[in-house]
């Protein structure tokens, strides 16, 4: 582990972001150049302590889950992820098809659209970053592990997860789900872990495995989706998704026509949602 190299790597990462760069107010009593130590530790879900430490070349070496979520809160590029790591000791983590690396392209958009409900989803159907608008609407999504880390998976092996559904979207969205896992099954190879979940559907989730059967293939997403919120009951959408070929990844974003009850729902539930997930409260 390169502590001198490793300190002075994220220091000149960190001071290179702007407040604006991560959705942050910048605020009046600014000295610091670029981030402080305390945004970047809360962006990456961990303590300024901690943080401190690390780049101050005194704390012990970070864990995988660690550097992930650090080079998450610095924006970093693929490039620049993988030197962190190499720097940390940890060596250059290989670059699979499922990828949960964020793309930082991708995470500026999310940190402009704080108050819209938008997610985005690797190609496993994996929820990698969520808006606090989309954390209230469909709750956190990025703290499973293993395959219920998927949508997809969720989708078939628990009923809950499609609580939030209505007509005719309840009826369509998992033929949807194991179109789109046909199609990265199939690009990856019997051997990928795409088609280990196939496996574990069929032997898990009987309507999986009438889908699956029925060997559908582009089975499109419906635009306007109904949803029927705990909070602020039901709720008609549209959704928009936009995808990087690149990284393979896909931003879903949902919006309610303007001046609508939907609209009107939606701002609500933004407010319901701050307050709920402010520590402070």
């Amino acid at each position: 582990m390169e502590y001198g190299d490793l300190s002075d790597f994220l220091r000149k990462r960190r001071e290179a972001l702007q407040p604006e760069d991560v959705g942050m107010p910048r605020g009046r009593r600014r000295r610091t150049p670029g981030l402080r130590r305390e945004e970047v530790a809360v962006l990456a879900s961990m303590s300024t302590d901690y943080y401190s430490r690390l780049e101050g070349g005194r704390g012990p070496q970070p864990s995988v889950e660690m550097l992930t979520s650090i080079a998450r809160a610095l924006r970093l590029t693929l490039e620049e992820r993988d030197h962190l790591f190499v720097l940390a000791g940890h060596g250059t983590p290989p670059r699979m098809t499922r990828n949960c690396h964020v793309d930082p392209g991708m995470l500026r958009i999310l940190d402009r659209l704080q108050d819209t409900p938008a997610m985005l989803l690797n190609r496993c159907g994996e929820t990698l970053a969520q808006t606090p608008a989309h954390v209230a609407f469909a709750g956190e999504q990025t703290n499973y592990e293993g395959m219920a880390r998927s949508e997809i998976y969720r989708w078939f092996a628990d009923p809950d997860s499609r609580s939030l559904y209505r007509e005719p979207e309840l009826s369509t969205h998992g033929r949807m789900l194991a179109s789109w896992l046909r199609s990265v099954a199939t690009a990856d190879g019997p051997k990928s872990y795409a088609a280990s979940m196939v496996r574990a559907l069929q032997k898990l989730s009987p309507e999986f495995a009438e889908i699956w059967d029925a060997h559908e293939i582009g089975v499109a997403h419906s635009r306007t989706k109904r949803f029927n919120h705990p909070a602020v009951g039901e709720l008609e959408l549209y959704c928009e998704v936009i995808d990087n070929r690149d990284q393979q990844q896909t931003l879903v974003i949902f919006t309610a026509a303007p001046g609508s009850e939907s609209a009107e729902k939606l701002q609500l539930l933004s407010v319901l949602g701050s307050q709920t997930l402010d520590p402070a409260r």
